[in-house]
């Protein structure tokens, strides 16, 4: 601050205050020279009564002088944002408001008190060039305008604020009874009122604080207020239509749970457990499992039905019946072994390939000697594209089995081939098993491609677990 501004005190030749019939307080005569804090979010409208909350290091100060030397008055000015640590006086808009402070609290490294809006002011020029801000300003001078007009724009304010308040349930009792205040004879105050109690943005609000004429400033807070009032309706009926949702929601809940209730009385329903317990068994008398099986399902359905249906168990042993129940027990495909029929068939499925085929053709002359092929292994050898796949395909059709085939290239966890343990969340069985239910047979072609591209990893070797698979002792077993 220079020397210059170092002696000037903000003067009010007059503080005598009158009370509007709206209750607010007017200046009989304006001070012409004010302190000035900035604030951001949204700017200060006269008429308006609000808490306030500023920076105590960078403000006290001006507070402070402010309370001491205007008798409570003080200029506010709304800057869009605060661009660094410091504001200049190049960052205030030329209009801002006159505000009195009452009740000046310190929270917590800031400053609160009640600003009520009083009058605009245009900064004429600035007496300090940084905090405390100091300067000089002028006052709207009352423009000359239509009553009927005004009065007639006013009404409509009225009006639309009634209608705004009805349809937001957010606006407080008192803020209505606070509207009671104005009367369409006071269109300047009711109008910052209105602008006020909306969510405009602080650069509509600001637009609105500049401009002169009040009917200029009506009918841009007209058309704000009309806004909200579309935004209000929109908002009603998304939680009319939230809450018929819910109400139907809850209507369905109820009703079904008394369905549940009603028929279990009359025994026409079971709880979920006995009817998951009834259906396992049912679903296991169809089959013909031996004998190790039906032990083992005995003691998982005597399991299940002593667990809570929230249990974490009970979710695993119903998928663990829900597997052994999905087995074809007991169910093969009836092999139809005739040689000259597999030779029609390779023949139409692959040109060429002779010594192939004639090693496979001793393969099914065996199988008809021994009258049983079971757990037979062929290995084919060649590069890609040759048709091992589909020799596999034929040798399936001709023998009147189901054909299965899965990749091996790239496997890295051997769990993928001899299964998960069931205590892991979504475990399954190997691909082995799954197999058997997708094929719904006990005795499938099954080809494993790719074997030579096998990985190894941290999980486990998959080509070890393959000597379970493929050893003939074993793998009449592998269930």
């Amino acid at each position: 601050m220079t020397d210059e501004t170092k002696s000037i005190t903000p003067e009010i030749v007059n503080d005598e205050e009158e009370k509007t019939e709206s209750g607010l307080v007017e200046q009989t005569n304006k001070p012409e020279i004010l302190y000035l804090v900035p604030i951001t979010g949204r700017p200060h409208l006269p008429a308006q009564v609000q808490p306030l909350i500023v920076d105590k290091k960078r403000w006290e100060e001006t507070l402070k002088k402010a309370s001491r030397d205007s008798k409570n008055l003080l200029g506010l000015s709304y800057l869009k944002e605060v661009k660094g640590k410091y504001v200049y006086k190049e960052d205030f808009p030329k209009v801002g408001c006159v505000i009195r402070m009452m009740n000046m609290t310190d929270v917590e490294g800031h400053i609160q008190f009640i600003a009520q809006g009083l009058e605009r002011f245009k900064i004429k020029r600035f007496l300090s060039d940084k905090p405390p801000f100091v300067v000089q300003v002028e006052y709207f001078e009352k423009m000359e305008e239509d009553e009927d007009k005004l009065k007639a724009y006013a009404i409509s304010i009225i009006s639309s604020i009634k209608k705004l308040l009805s349809l937001n349930p957010l606006y407080s009792e008192e803020l209505k009874q606070y509207l009671g205040r104005f009367s369409p004879d006071q269109p300047s105050p009711l109008t910052d009122f209105a602008a006020g109690i909306t969510t405009a943005s602080g650069t509509d609000l600001q637009e609105i604080l500049e401009i002169e004429s009040v009917i200029e400033r009506m009918k841009k807070v007209l058309m704000l207020l009309q806004k909200e009032i579309e935004i209000a309706k929109l908002q009603t009926k998304i939680q009319k239509d939230l809450n018929t949702q819910v109400d139907d929601n809850k209507r369905k809940f109820f009703l079904k749970e008394q369905l549940k209730a009603i028929q279990k009385e009359l025994g026409m329903q079971k709880d979920d457990k006995t009817s998951d317990v009834d259906k396992f068994k049912a679903k296991f008398e169809t089959l013909d499992p031996p004998e190790h099986v039906v032990k083992r399902f005995a003691e998982e359905i005597e399991k299940l039905s002593v667990l809570e249906t929230c249990s974490s168990e009970y979710g695993v042993t119903r998928n663990y019946l829900d597997w052994i129940t999905s087995f074809p027990w007991g169910i093969y495909s009836e092999d139809n072994i005739d040689i000259t029929r597999a030779e029609e068939i390779l023949e139409r499925d692959h040109a060429g390939l002779s010594d192939v085929k004639e090693r496979i053709i001793e393969f099914f002359a065996a199988g008809v000697y021994k009258k049983d092929i079971s757990g037979s292994i062929i290995l084919f050898v060649g590069p890609p594209g040759e048709g091992k796949t589909s020799i596999g395909k034929s040798i399936a059709e001709a023998l009147g089995r189901k054909f299965y085939r899965f990749s091996l290239g790239g496997m890295r966890d051997e769990a993928e081939i001899k299964g998960h343990r069931r205590t892991y969340v979504g475990a399954l069985p190997g691909k082995m098993v799954q197999a058997l239910k997708d094929t719904k047979v006990a005795n499938p072609v099954i080809m494993l491609d790719e074997v030579d591209k096998i990985g190894a990893s941290y999980q486990g070797d998959p080509a070890s677990a393959l000597l379970e698979v493929l050893d003939p002792e074993q793998n009449s077993e592998f269930l």
